[in-house]
């Protein structure tokens, strides 16, 4: 078994500095929630609101599509699961890019 050898001043140094930048970044992380507020809760519930309808509007219309051309060509459910999966995807995405939007539009 070796055993550790005792730490020299220069080995210290770069754990130091990180620990500099850990505060300095604390610091920065403090002032900027010092200067914007977080959002009202009113708010919160409106963005759950508007990504619960991104996502579930696509999704529905697809359904219905698909449904109604099961109907039309007496199909089961050959058009109507792809189609529900089709709507869910591009609800997700929607959602997705809409909430990068939102993240970039909050940083300064």
């Amino acid at each position: 078994m070796t055993q550790p050898t005792p730490e020299s001043p220069d080995d210290l140094e770069p754990t130091a500095d990180a620990l500099a930048r850990a505060a300095r970044e604390a610091v920065q992380r403090k002032r900027r929630a010092e200067l914007e507020p977080e959002p009202s809760l009113g708010s919160r519930l409106g963005q759950i609101g508007i990504l619960g309808w991104t996502i579930v509007l696509p999704t529905l219309l697809g359904l219905a599509i698909g449904h109604w051309l099961d109907k039309h060509f007496a199909t089961g459910v050959f058009f109507s699961a792809p189609l529900l999966m089709v709507g869910a995807a591009i609800g997700l995405w929607s959602a997705w890019k809409w909430m990068h939007r939102q993240t970039r539009q909050d940083r300064p």
